[in-house]
């Protein structure tokens, strides 16, 4: 769903909560300015290769604020971080309240809400940008790092989505471990069976990807993609055979557990 389905616009700055119930709120720019101890903090940030500073609120304060509940509450819950672009990424709290989250501003000491253009677009990364500090926490293969943030969703990412679960295999099999990797590594940028971020290409419909890229070429794609094509999908080097062939696992599974919701 498009923030634009709850009634922002398209220069809207309001931080949008959806909890567990579906029940939302909405938090302006200035609001979370008076309620979250606003701070200057530098960190190395993995989009613009650079240190940089920028004038940021503690996450943890932001989302209690914006959920109304306090942290050891909301640690134990699962969310989405959703950009306007489509960007979807899964965070499970416990990661979100460890300390070193920061949601930025703008960049320090310009005005409210000003950033430099980012990544290959040169997109403003505003209205808010997810950022870290600590050793560790500039990779964002293992941390988020959404910029664009428009929504924090509270939910769990197989309740969300259920179609992109592969029911009945047993739990151990090969595809649930790969659909584990695709929730943490490809959910963000791509959906399966229409169920998940919308900024890379649906990868089950109408054609599985497995249909028509052979498996050696797509695992070599997934590793590198740059040594295929200019294009802003990140290498996953991190990714072991093992998890290669799980993730194929999981793509042959929902070959065959084709759903189209936009079909219905």
């Amino acid at each position: 769903m498009a923030l634009a389905a709850l009634g922002a616009k398209p220069g809207d700055t309001d931080l949008v909560f959806v909890a567990a119930d579906g029940g939302s709120t909405r938090i302006t720019r200035a609001q979370l300015l008076a309620s979250c101890a606003a701070q200057t903090v530098s960190v190395d940030d993995p989009y613009y290769e650079a240190r940089k500073t920028f004038l940021a609120c503690p996450l943890e304060a932001v989302l209690m604020a914006g959920f109304g509940r306090d942290a050891e509450a909301l640690r134990a819950s699962d969310f989405l971080l959703e950009a306007r672009d489509g960007y979807t990424r899964p965070a499970r709290g416990v990661q979100l309240f460890e300390g070193g989250a920061f949601l930025a501003l703008g960049e320090a000491g310009r005005p409210l809400g000003d950033f430099d253009p980012i990544d290959r677009r040169q997109v403003d990364p505003g209205p808010y940008y997810l950022v870290w500090q600590g050793r560790g926490r500039s990779d964002p293969h293992r941390y988020p790092w959404p910029y664009q943030l428009a929504r924090i969703r509270e939910a769990s990412v197989d309740e969300l989505f259920p179609q992109m679960l592969p029911q009945g295999l047993a739990r151990e099999a090969p595809a649930w471990r790969g659909l584990r990797i695709f929730q943490t590594q490809c959910i963000a940028c791509h959906s399966i069976n229409r169920q998940g971020g919308k900024v890379g290409p649906e990868l089950n419909l109408p054609r599985s990807i497995v249909e028509y890229r052979p498996v050696d070429q797509l695992k070599a794609f997934i590793r590198d993609p740059s040594s295929f094509r200019y294009t802003a999908m990140p290498a996953n080097p991190g990714l072991s055979d093992r998890d290669l062939v799980d993730l194929i696992a999981y793509f042959e599974a929902m070959r065959q557990r084709k759903h189209d919701l936009g079909a219905e």
